[in-house]
């Protein structure tokens, strides 16, 4: 009786170490100084507070920090290759802030976006979209246009989406630092609370047998 009962912890402890190997799922974060961390400590970045949620979590994950301070969703679309290597299995693209700012034509962002899936698509890596809303100064016909980009990217490639990447924390002076746009890092960990359970089936999608 107690060889088997030895025999069964053994099988066990075989089970979870083969678990504990399992390679991470690598993740790219691919976006502008939100995902950057603009003003923050590399420990207090977007990319570095999920990948510790997440790992709080028992979520084997690496999350790479493709961000790049004031980059459009062009700019995002001409480092695409270098940005996202082989071995990618899933990106959390965050572009089109800077674009909505500068009040660059719609129609821009849009197409370049939208090239970043198909090119994403190709290569078989997930995708999660996360969304920005139009600044309302521009106006009302530039929200039209701008807003629904990335539910109609998504819907139309069959994305997971995230609406708006500063849900929660945009406009509160508490969550932003001094220039109202970026937030601080207690703005970060509100965003990363908030997106983890989209990422969560970003994960699940990118293990999914393909």
């Amino acid at each position: 009786m107690a060889a088997a009962v030895l025999c069964v912890v053994a099988l066990l402890a075989m089970g979870h170490g083969t678990h504990a190997t399992e390679p991470p799922i690598r993740i790219v974060a691919l976006g502008d100084s939100l995902t950057a961390g603009f003003g923050l400590p590399a420990q207090s970045t977007f990319p570095t507070r999920l990948e510790a949620a997440l790992k709080a979590k028992g979520i084997a994950v690496a999350i790479e920090n493709a961000g790049v301070s004031g980059d459009t969703a062009s700019g995002g679309l001409a480092r695409l290759d270098w940005s996202v290597p082989e071995g990618t299995d899933a990106i959390i693209l965050e572009l089109g802030a800077n674009d909505a700012l500068r009040g660059l034509d719609p129609k821009l962002t849009r197409t370049a976006l939208e090239t970043i899936v198909k090119r994403l698509k190709e290569r078989h890596i997930a995708v999660l979209l996360a969304g920005m809303i139009a600044p309302r100064n521009l106006g009302a016909d530039f929200a039209r246009a701008f807003d629904p980009i990335y539910s109609e990217l998504a819907a139309k490639y069959d994305l997971l989406l995230y609406p708006f990447f500063l849900d929660g924390v945009a406009a509160d002076p508490a969550l932003n630092q001094g220039d109202g746009l970026h937030p601080t890092a207690a703005g970060v960990d509100v965003i990363v609370s908030r997106i983890l359970p989209k990422v969560e089936e970003l994960i699940a999608r990118a293990k999914a047998p393909r």
